[in-house]
């Protein structure tokens, strides 16, 4: 195949050994691509990480239409194919995870943990087993290396150069190991251009669009997949009115002389009692929803929407407050105990007692936000300068540098 994108790729002085994690999408193909026209020997391995479709939506999951895809996109480019079946180690990996978690009234992230656990573990080892010494993906991220005072590389993570395509998020559990053996070839560009490369390429993924849902298993009617294993049990919604809300954080401020108890204190979710408010209807079950969520209540006679702000698991009980505005949604601070902190520079790690200014999101595609961590032997207690909407325990919150590095991340306990 000829073809020439002189201004986009930079001929290898040395050709590495690449396996590329070819998805049958277009920004895998597009990384596979830019490698071997860089002069990099390639090869393409597909995935199967998931079989069961209970609570998939209609469409969703054709792995075998995947596979076929990513098949004829590696005979186009002219790279070998091979493929791999790493379902049991991903059920128990992520999917049984997302089970756990969710029981415990948590909202887990999938892809982060599918990143950590199946992209750049599992099969990061079947790729090494074939030979190659570095794999790659198709995620909008960039990676640097410095070289340390001991003359030792240090990996960073960055941010992609499309904003809006930024995945960098979705990598913040991976350790310097993990990133010493990954590339990201098209961190460099914008969505809009892979697509063109793609299409002027001739790769059958051109107009393929975007997967959506879990990773790997894809669009799924949540509580129905979450019913395989966690049981359904009414119980009642009870509305909180923003005039009678207990308390707010948001005019606290930043301070280098926080003591643990204040901290503890201020990033403690409000507590409610059924007596804080009215019950206005039934639910299947807690552990089948999380905070910020507004759709699957079926709840009605409201001008506004409905917002869940805060669910009691022991007591299977969900509570709403109208309105996107309803100060129950929004939250000053969070924290994360200490053994889930985790650094993807460990050589900035902070020691206890230490502060220090980041940009902080606490979901995929959320706008930085200013924030000042506290390292205590508690924990992470993570101060925004402006209060946040649905900080939700089981998520990521993953802090930045002004230039855009990813320096660590942990998971929000509450």
């Amino acid at each position: 195949m000829e073809y020439s994108f002189d201004n986009l790729i930079q001929k290898a002085e040395k050709p590495l050994n690449i396996a590329v994690g070819l998805s049958g999408g277009v920004d895998s193909s597009v990384a596979a691509l830019l490698l071997k026209l860089a002069g990099h020997n390639v090869i393409a391995i597909y995935m199967q990480n998931w079989h069961d479709i209970t609570g998939t939506l209609h469409g969703d999951c054709q792995w075998e239409e995947e596979k076929i895809l990513a098949q004829m996109v590696a005979k186009k480019i002219g790279i070998p194919f091979h493929f791999v079946d790493l379902s049991e180690t991903y059920r128990k990996r992520v999917v049984d995870y997302m089970f756990s978690e969710y029981e415990k009234g948590r909202t887990p992230n999938p892809d982060v943990l599918c990143n950590r656990e199946i992209k750049f573990d599992a099969f990061l080892n079947c790729a090494l087993e074939l030979g190659v010494d570095y794999v790659a993906t198709g995620h909008y991220c960039k990676k640097a290396i410095a070289v340390n005072e001991d003359g030792k590389e240090v990996y960073s993570l960055l941010a992609g150069d499309d904003s809006n395509k930024d995945q960098s998020y979705f990598l913040c559990q991976l350790n310097q190991e993990q990133l010493s053996r990954a590339l990201f070839p098209i961190g460099h560009l914008e969505k809009p251009m892979v697509r063109k490369i793609a299409k002027e390429a001739g790769l059958q993924s051109a107009e393929k669009k975007d997967s959506q849902g879990i990773c790997f298993v894809g669009k799924v009617d949540l509580p129905v997949f979450l019913q395989q294993k966690l049981k359904s049990k009414e119980g009642e919604v009870v509305e909180i009115f923003a005039d009678k809300y207990p308390y707010s954080h948001s005019a606290m401020g930043y301070s280098d002389s926080y003591s643990t108890e204040e901290l503890e204190q201020l990033a403690r979710p409000v507590s409610y009692r059924k007596s804080n408010g009215k019950v206005i209807g039934k639910h299947i079950g807690a552990q089948f929803y999380t905070i910020g969520q507004r759709h699957g209540l079926n709840i009605g006679g409201h001008q506004g929407s409905i917002f869940i702000i805060s669910i009691d698991i022991e007591r299977n009980i969900i509570y709403v407050g109208e309105g996107k505005d309803h100060p129950g949604l929004y939250r000053k601070a969070l924290r994360i105990l200490p053994e889930e902190i985790h650094w993807v520079r460990p050589d900035l790690e902070m020691k206890d007692g230490e502060c220090r200014d980041y940009l902080v999101r606490i979901r995929y595609r959320q706008p930085l936000q200013k924030a000042r961590l506290y390292k205590r032997a508690e924990g992470m207690f993570i101060v925004f300068e402006n209060a946040q909407r649905s900080i939700t325990p089981g998520q990521f919150a993953a802090w930045y540098t002004d230039c855009g590095e990813l320096c660590g991340s942990g998971v929000i306990s509450q």
